[in-house]
């Protein structure tokens, strides 16, 4: 097991609270070894729900494998500015 910190950022933190996940900011630990695909399946969210995913201030591909200490923050469609998204481009 590894443990990382986790951070959700608008209607997605209420659609956690639903669901029993505490944040923000809440450690969590989870197994070793597991991307974040799998991630988003132990928090019962689709990918289509989540635009992108920030592992350490960093925007990641989904699949990124957690590490013991990271700091994972989901976003919701439309959450994510423009000028990021540019930046980006497909690769999340």
């Amino acid at each position: 097991m590894i443990t990382i910190r986790f951070n959700a950022f608008s209607f997605l933190k209420n659609k956690c609270k639903e669901k029993n996940i505490e944040c923000p900011n809440k450690n969590m630990q989870i197994n070793e070894g597991i991307d974040l695909h799998q991630f988003i399946k132990t928090l019962g969210f689709e990918e289509n729900e989540i635009e992108g995913i920030f592992v350490n201030h960093k925007l990641v591909h989904f699949d990124t494998i957690l590490k013991d200490g990271d700091r994972v923050a989901i976003v919701p469609p439309g959450g994510i500015p423009n000028h990021v998204r540019a930046y980006v481009g497909n690769s999340v």
